[in-house]
């Protein structure tokens, strides 16, 4: 195996400027996001496994779902009806991979919609062993007073409470042994002025894993969170201002943004089940930013 210089292993800026409507496509990226098709290699560290990951038809969840494949598990992807695209090609790029992928669309802001989403992996697999809660929303306003109530709660209702309910849901199908893995943020220690709602639900996930995993030691199930920094994805298109593409990932001292392939292991160290002393953990991935 050759090292390889990670500052300049993938694009940096400048980029295009390429807004698009929440919830966004990867077709749509110019780059195109790497997902570790051809760049992470599977070692068989989760085979047999079952994991459930939302929001796992793009971005970082499509990532993850690419290397659980590539380690043997056997996944189920949760995605809104808007991102149908995205969750097609992912099941044929699963299935060339020789994976299985089960597809579930719903919007997890409802608990019933998380309850089904449980349901129906065990209706198919029989079991589940990780749980990643990815799925989110994210929307840049410059004040406070142009966010609407609405928005606000979209914020919450997606980032924190769907979490809550698909692991209420969850937790009595899982054993020990189980591992439970948040998506949280940077943004959690040092927010943005212009993600003032996402960054405190972020900021929320990472209290609630913590605490989760101090609830569930005496169960055997592990709970830690991935911090992600700035990562090149349909999230940024949809979740950032356009005149913010340009320059996009150049503040981190790795001087480019992260592509969501380059998290993937993090989310696979966290659910591989060697690491059995690995819980409360808040794993940053940001590219080398100074954090509080």
């Amino acid at each position: 195996m050759s090292l390889i210089d990670p500052r300049s292993r993938h694009p940096k800026p400048p980029f295009e400027t390429q807004p698009q409507d929440f919830p966004g496509l990867s077709a749509d990226m110019v780059p195109q996001p790497d997902y570790g098709v051809d760049s992470y290699e599977g070692k068989g560290r989760l085979s047999g496994l079952v994991a459930l990951i939302t929001g796992g038809d793009s971005g970082i969840g499509r990532a993850v779902a690419i290397a659980y494949a590539k380690e043997g598990a056997h996944v189920a992807i949760s995605y809104l009806d808007e991102e149908s695209p995205d969750a097609e090609d992912l099941a044929v790029t699963i299935e060339r991979l020789g994976g299985k992928c089960l597809f579930l669309p719903g919007d997890i802001r409802s608990a019933e919609t998380c309850a089904t989403l449980v349901t129906s992996t065990l209706a198919v697999y029989g079991r589940l062993d990780i749980l990643v809660n990815n799925a989110a929303f994210q929307c840049p306003r410059e004040s406070l007073l142009d966010i609407s109530e609405d928005e606000w709660r979209r914020h919450f209702d997606t980032n924190v409470h769907g979490m809550f309910y698909l692991t209420k849901a969850a937790l009595p199908h899982l054993k020990p042994g189980a591992s439970i893995i948040n998506t949280s943020s940077v943004n959690t220690r040092t927010p943005m002025p212009i993600l003032i709602p996402y960054s405190m639900t972020k900021a929320a996930i990472a209290n609630f894993t913590v605490g989760l995993a101090g609830s569930l030691v005496e169960k055997g199930i592990r709970v830690n969170a991935v911090l992600p920094g700035p990562i090149w994805t349909p999230f940024i298109a949809t979740g950032m201002p356009a005149d913010q593409h340009k320059e996009f990932g150049s503040q981190a001292p790795m001087g480019r943004p992260g592509q969501p392939s380059e998290l993937a292991g993090a989310y696979v160290y966290l659910a591989d089940p060697d690491n059995t002393y690995t819980t409360g953990a808040l794993l940053p991935v940001h590219g080398g930013m100074p954090q509080l």
